[in-house]
């Protein structure tokens, strides 16, 4: 007969017992939350493969000062802003100060000799890269379901183009680059302009060390090299310059920006040394396809800012007989005639008279993409003669006001075939200070549905694709 146990080994053997118990819960536990990883992280897969566009999240910017607007802008021809009080001329050009000083950071820098920039700017940048377009974000996405289609077939062989709109590192944009670094403004953008075919945007300020401050204008820009050097490397190819600013530091500031521009391999348009450089295109060839991009602008500070005879300055349509000559001659040369319009009026969210009138003359000249900018916020987009017209692509790299819809932009995505037949996307961004910001979930889902309600008889999807009702 065994004896009796005592009563510490029967206190052990519930110790041992209860951490048994303990053992296989925390086991469980383990299990069931391992599980439950698995499972989000499978469903979290599955939603990025199904929709594509979907980008990091917005990074809050409570840092980021909104700016005090100022007084009008001076203009002496038409589209003059008639708006009274406190409110931007630009838009949302909000720098409470005349910037008219060597944005910050650039003692250390070289002055490009003046002497040593090409006549015409003019540049065949061949290839871009090396990434297959076809990986473009959204470059080659589904149709809406218009009941005309306007998307070309997904052929390797199709030019994928971004477009924005207006950029300036002046002012607190400058105090923001100086802080954060000069790739600040694009560090939100991902690959997407790398792996395109060609970025183009509106450079809307002078790139100088030097120059002289236009008089008689309230917002007078002057932006630092380096940030010129950080839109290669984010991915731009090409600019326009006919706008209201790119003389902004004179014929010195104009020079220095075209040598600039050549020195970091950015092709140009619109502005030049004489009337010949100013109205003539810039010529790229991608994946076979010879585009020629030509820029006009029908907001000119004054009359000397036109590029006459020998005068340097920018090509000007308010008379359009030299914009529709030097369209009807690119058509005879490229196969894509590419035309980006610096028009309208500021804050207004429907293109005027004119801007249409001039559009359609564009396009009847030849032009297969019109693509606008100048009033700061987001206008629509039209289907005229199977060709694209985006009237205003509002802000990208910019100054911010107290005006909300400044705030909203996007990239406006075209693809192309060789016959010239393109694809309209927009891809819904926030023009932060200084940053450009993708938009999404609600955010991205409201302004294509705004885009739908400026575009009549255009539908925006999901997706961002336009189609013709």
């Amino acid at each position: 007969m065994y004896p009796p146990r005592s009563k510490r080994s029967v206190q052990k053997k519930k110790v041992k017992r209860a951490r048994k118990r303990m053992v296989w819960i925390i086991n469980l536990v383990l299990i069931v939350a391992i599980g439950l990883v698995c499972l989000y992280y499978a469903v979290g897969m599955k939603e990025q493969q199904a929709d594509p566009e979907v980008k990091e999240t917005v990074v809050n910017q409570e840092s980021v000062n909104e700016e005090s607007p100022q007084g009008g802008e001076q203009v002496s021809l038409p589209d003059t802003d008639t708006e009274a009080g406190n409110t931007s001329d630009e838009g949302s050009e909000g720098s409470t100060e005349q910037v008219t000083e060597n944005s910050g950071g650039n003692s250390g820098e070289k002055k490009p000799d003046a002497a040593d920039s090409k006549a015409n700017g003019k540049t065949d940048t061949g290839t871009k890269k090396t990434t297959d377009t076809s990986a473009s974000s959204g470059s080659k996405g589904s149709e809406g379901t218009g009941t005309e289609t306007t998307q070309p077939s997904t052929s390797a062989n199709d030019v994928t183009i971004n477009f924005v709109g207006d950029i300036q590192f002046s002012g607190k944009v400058a105090e923001l680059l100086d802080k954060n670094g000069y790739d600040y403004p694009f560090a939100k953008l991902g690959n997407l302009f790398k792996e395109d075919d060609l970025t183009i945007g509106n450079l809307e300020t002078p790139v100088t060390l030097g120059g002289t401050g236009a008089a008689n204008k309230t917002y007078v820009y002057k932006s630092s090299p380096k940030a010129l050097e950080a839109m290669a490397s984010a991915g731009f190819d090409a600019v326009n310059l006919a706008n209201n600013h790119i003389l902004d530091q004179g014929v010195e500031g104009l020079v220095d920006t075209l040598t600039y521009l050549e020195q970091y391999g950015i092709a140009h348009t619109g502005a030049g040394m004489n009337r010949d450089e100013a109205y003539a295109p810039a010529y790229l060839e991608r994946k076979g396809m010879k585009i020629a991009l030509l820029g006009f602008s029908r907001v000119v500070p004054e009359t000397s800012w036109k590029a006459e005879g020998n005068r340097a300055g920018v090509a000007e349509t308010y008379d359009s007989t030299g914009a529709v000559k030097a369209i009807q001659e690119a058509r005879q040369k490229a196969d894509l005639v590419i035309v980006v319009a610096h028009w309208g009026e500021e804050r207004v969210s429907t293109p005027n008279n004119d801007q249409t009138r001039l559009a359609h003359e564009f396009v009847d000249a030849g032009a297969d993409l019109v693509i606008g900018g100048h009033p700061h916020v987001l206008q629509g987009v039209e289907y005229y003669k199977g060709k694209w017209i985006a009237y205003s692509t509002g802000n990208f790299i910019f100054s911010k006001s107290t005006t909300e819809e400044t705030w909203k932009t996007a990239v406006f995505q075209a693809s192309c075939s060789k016959d010239a037949k393109c694809s309209m996307k927009v891809i819904p961004y926030e023009a932060g200070l200084g940053q450009a910001i993708p938009m999404v979930d609600q955010a991205n889902k409201l302004l294509l549905e705004q885009m739908t309600q400026l575009s009549p008889g255009i539908r925006f999807d999901a997706n961002g694709f336009a189609s013709v009702n």
